[in-house]
């Protein structure tokens, strides 16, 4: 009867573990407004009245935003006059 308890305990514990092994997986995208020209670091899928530039997708807000500083579009100022 000790071992079926033990069994079950270990069971419990294992199951539990198991259960909290997934992992959030966060995706930065960096998207650059058509009407303001800037671009912004998002964290959610950019919509469709924004631009995907690069097509890059970041794990971690810190790589977007050295991305970002690379990338000839976000750090010219471009304006219409």
């Amino acid at each position: 009867m000790k071992t079926f308890a033990f069994s079950a305990v270990i069971a419990c514990i294992a199951t539990s573990a198991l259960a909290q092994t997934t992992t959030v997986h966060e995706e930065y995208y960096i998207v650059r407004d058509p009407a303001t020209k800037r671009c912004t670091i998002v964290d959610q899928k950019p919509t469709v009245t924004t631009t995907i530039v690069d097509h890059g997708i970041f794990g971690t807000r810190s790589e977007a935003e050295a991305g970002m500083k690379t990338m000839k579009v976000c750090t010219t100022d471009e304006h219409e006059d």
